[in-house]
């Protein structure tokens, strides 16, 4: 099976900068995450799952500066891997990850790991993940703007050791297989000759130190599991599959990383009146045949107290008036869109023998031309 294309994943091309590929991320996080896809059958509901992860862990790689340089040049975010054979390291070429280390071998010496211009073996700061979760409000809560709450249960660094893991500085010192420079150096045969690499400490990981007594609390990993309470804040205005993000209030980085992202993705529940566009709302009234026939005043729903509507005499069904200023709120501005009122000309049902005799009777007075549109028809169709 071929491997999967963690740009392909993410819909961005090899060369997208850091703000290209959060961006795609986060629209393929809405896209697919399985809250959307809860009513779903379950062969859509699991590929949409599998799917979910394969985005974030693209992410993860490709958001990560060294795995994405791995995966760039070796095609794996973990990088040549040593294997113990005569060859070194699996990427082929007898050790080497490609013809620059093969160049460095033999016109700059040294070996991967030099001094200068090698890189570095040492951990990297790795960022924390971003926890991704919905958040479900009401339609009035949307228009206005409202204080929520979320709970989440996430990877914090440890209070008790600061996210060092152990019982106290004094219990770190430095590895006594490396002495601290987290790397090891080994003499191999390889078809090239013997040759001289430097490669990760596997006693202490490649930080260069190790813990002696760990943290009671944490158990060395310094970090623990917690549930928090996050306040939301939602801005009036704010629209269905809109995100909230928080930095710093993901999962926790590690040896030195930044915590992850807190990215809330707000579902707004359908209204029984109002229909959202934009910032412009859209209702649909229904009116009395002498309101249209005769015109008045009626009155009209909004986000906030009712207003008159006037209506014209000899107003037709499915005619729509624009009332300016009672929309939504922009969420970055301090105006709101409009509210289109669509009139729906309501006709009687069940009428009695006295309604059946006027309604006739005031049919019987109208001339033709006060029927414009069925006028205009029925030259239509004469002249056809």
């Amino acid at each position: 099976m071929a491997k999967k294309n963690y740009y392909e994943q993410l819909g961005v091309d090899k060369g997208a900068n850091e703000q290209d590929i959060k961006a795609a991320y986060r629209k393929s996080v809405m896209k697919y995450h399985p809250d959307r896809f809860a009513t779903k059958p379950e062969p859509e509901r699991k590929k949409a799952e599998d799917t979910f992860k394969d985005i974030n862990h693209a992410y993860d790689v490709l958001s990560n500066a060294e795995k994405k340089e791995n995966y760039d040049n070796y095609g794996t975010e973990e990088g040549p891997k040593y294997n113990g054979g005569a060859g070194g390291f699996d990427g082929g070429f007898g050790g080497f990850g490609g013809f620059e280390d093969i160049f460095s071998q033999f016109f700059g010496g040294g070996g991967s790991g030099r001094q200068g211009g090698g890189r570095s073996t040492r951990t990297m700061p790795v960022n924390g993940d971003d926890i991704t979760m919905r958040l479900d409000i009401t339609f009035e809560e949307a228009i206005h703007g409202c204080e929520k709450t979320v709970k989440v249960y996430r990877t914090e660094k440890c209070a008790d050791c600061k996210g060092l893991g152990a019982k106290d500085p004094s219990k770190i010192v430095d590895c006594n297989v490396c002495h601290g420079s987290g790397v090891v150096t080994a003499v191999q045969n390889t078809i090239f000759g013997r040759q001289t690499v430097r490669t990760k400490c596997n006693n202490c990981g490649g930080k260069g130190k190790v813990i002696t007594e760990k943290c009671g609390t944490c158990r060395g990993t310094g970090i623990i599991k917690k549930e928090r309470t996050i306040p939301v804040a939602i801005p009036a205005g704010t629209d269905n599959n809109q995100t909230i993000t928080y930095y710093n209030e993901g999962e926790a980085g590690s040896n030195g990383g930044a915590n992850g992202r807190l990215i809330i993705i707000i579902v707004v529940k359908e209204h029984d009146l109002f229909e959202r566009d934009g910032n412009d709302l859209y209702i649909n009234i229904p009116i009395t045949i002498s309101d249209a026939v005769i015109g008045g005043k009626i009155s009209v729903p909004t986000t906030g107290k009712n207003i008159s509507l006037t209506i014209p005499a000899g107003t037709q069904s499915d005619t729509k008036f624009r009332v300016k200023g009672y929309g939504v709120k922009y969420l970055k501005k301090d105006m709101k869109g409009d509210l289109y009122v669509t009139v729906e000309v309501e006709i009687p049902q069940k009428l009695n023998s006295k309604q059946v005799k006027l309604l006739q009777e005031f049919e019987a007075s109208i001339v033709a031309k006060q029927y414009d549109s069925k006028k205009t028809f029925l030259s239509k169709w004469i002249n056809k």
